[in-house]
Parts: structure tokens; sequence; C-alpha cells
């Protein structure tokens, strides 16, 4: 344990083990990757897809190591239980933090099958972190304006033709499909503009969901719906990475997705939008009362330590 070092030495060597274990393990992952294109042969793809997934578990296995090392780990853990390796999954979260990615990977990890995040084109050029969720089959989307659409329409559904051919690659193979679905962190000043009719999160976009359902047929049938709290207040990057505001609950949740979800076209059938729309706002409503419940049990726990 380093916890005896002050938080700034510790954050110097979380960022430093995170970038080491990152540089060395994209070495075998690009190199596995790329043998894919070099080979034509079927059973030398799926073999080498199965190594480059066992790379980024043992990555993100290294990662709990830092964080272990590093902070006291004071995280209450609820739904671990009964989740397994052999089944598709969507998985959702809400998204206050970079840390909330850290915090997911180390609590799922080799519990069920590899979280594949849908991310937006342009990060693919983020130096090596880019080019190692390409070689582990991340989807990349593209995104249009809306500027851009009314100017040039005949791009509207892209998207949607992104995502269902990324999905193909995951029908053979037993997936977990991640998707923040306020689609960005969690600030007052965002949850002012929205005029968010919750309390503790953005307004929920169902069009990924919805699009990834539509894409996968009848074999996405569990949604595991995760809630983060952080009880001592939001952690920047740099501060998980010091062990700072180690206080977390976080409540993992599995539920049945209704088949009316099932192989339906997102973007076309308007009957089929307004009811996933209505089941994500039922679930952050949920959410949302469940925070709130977290948060004011935290406060009695504190008033009656002090008492």
């Amino acid at each position: 344990m380093l916890t005896f070092l002050p938080l700034w030495a510790r954050g110097i060597c979380s960022a430093l083990l995170l970038a080491f274990n990152t540089l060395v393990l994209c070495i075998p992952l690009l190199l596995f990757s790329l043998s894919r294109f070099l080979i034509p042969i079927k059973s030398w793809h799926k073999l080498c897809t199965r190594i480059c997934i066992a790379i980024a578990e043992c990555w993100i296995s290294i990662n709990s190591g830092w964080m272990k090392l590093t902070r006291p780990m004071l995280w209450q853990v609820e739904g671990l239980e009964s989740l397994k390796k052999d089944e598709w999954y969507l998985v959702t979260c809400n998204h206050q933090s970079w840390a909330d990615i850290f915090i997911v990977q180390h609590l799922l990890n080799r519990r069920i099958p590899m979280l594949k995040f849908f991310l937006k084109q342009q990060l693919i050029w983020v130096p090596v972190i880019g080019l190692c969720w390409w070689a582990l089959d991340f989807p990349f989307m593209k995104r249009y304006s809306r500027a851009y659409l009314e100017k040039y329409p005949e791009k509207r559904g892209e998207d949607l033709k992104a995502t269902q051919k990324a999905c193909e690659k995951f029908r053979d193979v037993p997936v977990s499909v991640f998707n923040f679905m306020e689609g960005t962190r969690f600030t007052d000043n965002k949850h002012r503009q929205q005029k968010s009719p919750f309390q503790y999160l953005l307004k929920p976009r169902a069009g990924g969901a919805g699009f990834v359902l539509g894409a996968m047929g009848q074999q996405l049938r569990t949604l595991i719906n995760i809630t983060i709290v952080y009880q001592d207040g939001v952690p920047s990057f740099w501060d998980f990475l010091c062990g700072r505001d180690d206080k977390i609950r976080v409540k993992i949740e599995k539920q049945e997705i209704s088949d009316a979800y099932l192989g339906r076209d997102y973007s076309n059938d308007e009957e089929f939008r307004d009811q996933c729309q209505h089941w994500v706002n039922e679930l952050w409503t949920q959410k949302d009362q469940l925070i709130l419940s977290i948060k004011e049990n935290h406060t009695r726990e504190e008033t009656a330590e002090h008492v």
C-alpha cells in the first residue's frame, strides 16, 4: 500500500504506472490486431480477437493493481452477483468523471464480456489509446451537426449504418456494449442549460441504446444499470489518480430488456423511438431517486458519527 505517500506522489505513481501499462501492452495488441489483415484465415482472426481481448483484460487488471496500491478502496458495491461472461449485455451508467470508466472496468473485468464503447470518430486520433480502441474493434461513429445535415441531407442515417455495421461483429461472440446515456459528463452548468428534470442527472439520450437494440436483434436481452455516487464530491481525473475522495457507492442492477425493444428500426419507427425514450426516462427517474436515497443515508451516517 502506498497510502502513506502524500497525495501528489500517489498521483504521479498512478499516472506513471498507467502510462507504462498502456505503452507496453499496446505493442502486442497492435501486432496481433494487424496480423488479422496479413493472414486471411478466419480461425486465425478469431484467435487474434481472443488474444486482443485477453491483453485488454490484463491491462484492466494491472490498472486495478495500482488503484489498490494508491487508495484505501473505501468502496461499497452491490450487485456483482449473477453476472456471467457468456451473455450479451447492454451496460449503462451515470457519467460524472473520467474516473467512472476505470471504476466500471475494475468492477466488471472478467465478470462479463469486455466492455465495448461507441466512440466519436475523432477519438481514433488520440495518441496510442486511439489505435488500441481500433485494435479492439471499438465502433467509431461519425456524428454530424444539425447545420451540416441541413446542408447535406444525404448524410442523414450514416450514424445508424455505422452502428449496424459495428454490431454485426458482436453477433457471434458475447459482448457488453457500453453506453453513457447522458452523452457527456454531468456538470452544474450543463444541468442548468438543459433544464434537466432530474436532480443529479442530465437528460438521457435513447438513440444510442435504441440503435444497438435494433442492430443486435434477439441477442441483447439484459441491461446492466450502474449507479455511481461519489460521497465526498466528484473527483477530477487527477484527484482519482491521487486516491482523493475515495468514498464511493456503486449499485449494479440487472434488468431484462423487453422483447418489444429488440430488432426494431429506431431511425424510422416513431412508435419505437417514443417507447425507447419513455423506457430510458423511467430508468433515469429511478436512478435519480436512488442517488438521492444514497446521499441522504450518507448524511445520516455522518451525523450519527459526530453525535
